[in-house]
């Protein structure tokens, strides 16, 4: 058993960009470390660790 056996949400993660451009931060607006094409929801680093604190499994 390990940690990932008591989080009820699988993390899902765009795939990462080899280069210029860059998708933007949903919450920040700045670059993320996501391909401009991408289609969905992108965080740059630094909001990405904040949520995953905000939605980390307890236990």
């Amino acid at each position: 058993m390990n940690d990932n056996d008591y989080c009820l949400i699988a993390p899902t993660r765009p795939p990462r960009a080899e280069g210029p451009p860059y998708a933007e931060c949903v919450l920040c607006r700045k670059p993320t470390e996501y391909p401009e094409s991408y289609k969905g929801i992108t965080l740059c680093p630094v909001c990405e660790w904040q949520e995953a604190q905000r939605t980390a499994c307890s236990g």
